[in-house]
């Protein structure tokens, strides 16, 4: 089984700086990955190299069997779903739920003059429903609430049927309630054998979901540690990574940290 995304010896230099790297990791097809670690340790970054919005400055990024640099990155980005709060400016103001979600599998936003048949209105209502959001699909998205929009951009990033899922601080400025709720689905998600391998990048532990399988801790741009997850977020990892000491404990699969 090949890996749908490998780093061999990767670094990124931006101004004479290195920002990531060097790193080499490997995900497979069935694992859910997560990435952590404090403000500025390259997680973005990393996760822009595996959406193909950046190259590395050495070594070689591999992505669903592609390298970077030797392939067109619009073909490959077809196969890969991206929830990002980026995308946010980019949506139309009066743009729908249901349209947001069919027209990524056309690769765009905001309806033009590609035409959608049953299969895709099917497959859309089917990503509402189970990230509960069903009776939303006429609404305009720039209504919703914060963990609304959440739910319905992750619907959008899986419409492709993605090869691979990158989620970018899914939860990020959710209230208490609208947290549990997402994170109860994206545990769903991380569980399901079906589902595509899935990385998430969050700054925060207790916002990892149930069923994530790995795990890549960094700082200043370097791995503390990688692999499986209970090997890696670990109070001693987390210490190292933060520069303070930490205080852990799991209870129902999630994890849970505070400075002692």
């Amino acid at each position: 089984m090949s890996p749908v995304i490998e780093f061999k010896d990767v670094s990124v230099i931006r101004e004479g700086k290195n920002i990531l790297g060097p790193i080499s990791l490997s995900i497979q097809p069935t694992e859910r990955w997560v990435i952590v670690g404090p403000n500025g340790a390259g997680k973005t970054t990393s996760l822009n190299l595996m959406a193909t919005y950046i190259h590395p400055s050495h070594g070689d990024v591999f992505i669903l069997d592609e390298k970077l640099g030797n392939v067109d990155v619009f073909e490959l980005r077809t196969r890969i779903g991206l929830t990002t709060n980026n995308l946010l400016a980019s949506i139309p103001d009066d743009e729908k739920v249901l349209d947001l979600v069919m027209s990524s599998a056309y690769a765009i936003i905001g309806r033009w003059t590609e035409s959608y048949d049953l299969w895709d209105e099917s497959r859309a209502m089917g990503l509402l429903t189970t990230l509960g959001i069903r009776e939303l699909k006429d609404r305009t998205f720039s209504t919703l609430s914060e963990g609304e929009k959440k739910r319905a951009l992750i619907a959008r990033s899986m419409m492709s049927n993605p090869e691979l899922l990158l989620l970018d601080e899914p939860a990020a400025g959710l209230d208490l309630a609208g947290r549990e709720d997402l994170l109860k689905r994206l545990d769903l998600l991380a569980l399901d054998p079906s589902a595509p391998a899935t990385v998430i990048v969050t700054h925060h532990l207790e916002e990892i979901p149930h069923g994530t399988t790995h795990a890549l801790l960094l700082r200043n741009g370097l791995p503390v540690s990688m692999g499986p997850i209970d090997s890696v977020i670990t109070e001693e990892h987390l210490t190292l990574a933060y520069g303070v000491e930490i205080s852990l404990h799991k209870a129902d699969g999630r994890y849970f940290a505070r400075a002692r």
